[in-house]
């Protein structure tokens, strides 16, 4: 998910906790832990800093956002609370430790992927049922954040009834993509979903030998083509990869890519990224 959603998400878990007994440090302490958990795993944006080797791609949502990893973000928040605002509230750790999971967890649930079993596996996992940024979460959380303002005392309530309402939201969604999905795999040699910004719906990209097709689908109407993307087969990725080693990455942490060479440029991109004739992951080098 994008950094918005996730603040959003530990703001909409610091009001599920009832606070009316709490000092003020206990409710800094609570803002910091469940909003600084929410967004921790994506320290490794920083590693842009010292990449020379081009392995970013593979360092964003790598290890940072492993599972094993999430009782050490937690018990980092909770010692930071504890310096800061001298608490020492144990409940900080497990919702510190429930934020990073809701992180890790989320984002498993995009196209981007996530390195969700690292150390023990470098494989990205995506169901790709979800958008990066899913508008149907920030209305809810919206909501949610409106009805607590007008009735303070119920406001527990109403971040609770949220995040039941985006759980049904994710699993509704997430089954409708595993249907779909089926309805391709088996026909073609490699099968990637996209869910769209709209509800229920899914970009479905599906490769037979050089042919990348990019189809629209949801269950409720017919399946629409809407790119049809050729890859270069004789292209030179070698002397991309020699060129420009965030290709040879991206080329192995993508599902599949598209080769272009057009004489001008020789680079590659990730097709399930593809919009209005282009796709915003890609690398490549001019000729």
């Amino acid at each position: 998910m994008d950094t918005i959603t996730h603040t959003l998400f530990g703001l909409t878990l610091y009001g599920t906790v009832d606070k009316k007994e709490m000092d003020k440090n206990h409710k800094r302490a609570y803002l910091v832990t469940a909003v600084g958990a929410s967004l921790i795993p994506d320290i490794d944006v920083i590693s842009r800093l010292w990449d020379t080797a081009g392995q970013y791609q593979m360092w964003h949502r790598g290890i940072t956002h492993s599972i094993f990893v999430t009782p050490l973000w937690a018990a980092l928040l909770f010692l930071i609370c504890a310096v800061l605002f001298k608490t020492k509230d144990k409940r900080l750790f497990f919702l510190g430790w429930l934020a990073v999971v809701i992180h890790d967890t989320s984002d498993l649930f995009n196209a981007w992927g996530t390195g969700y079993l690292e150390p023990f596996s470098n494989d990205r996992i995506t169901f790709g049922t979800i958008p990066i940024i899913d508008l149907v979460f920030w209305t809810i959380m919206g909501i949610a954040f409106v009805l607590s303002k007008k009735n303070k005392k119920k406001s527990p309530y109403y971040f609770k009834m949220a995040w039941i309402l985006m759980s049904l939201h994710l699993i509704i969604q997430s089954i409708q993509g595993f249907l779909i999905y089926n309805q391709y795999d088996g026909k073609y040699d490699q099968v990637a979903l996209s869910a769209d910004f709209v509800p229920w719906t899914y970009s479905v990209i599906v490769k037979q030998d050089d042919t990348v097709t990019i189809f629209q689908d949801n269950l409720f109407q017919e399946e629409k083509e809407r790119y049809v993307l050729v890859s270069d087969k004789g292209a030179d990725l070698d002397y991309l990869f020699s060129r420009r080693p965030e290709a040879k990455t991206l080329y192995e942490w993508s599902p599949f890519v598209v080769v272009v060479d057009d004489g001008k440029r020789l680079g590659l991109y990730d097709p399930r990224f593809y919009r209005e004739g282009q796709s915003f992951l890609y690398e490549y080098i001019e000729r």
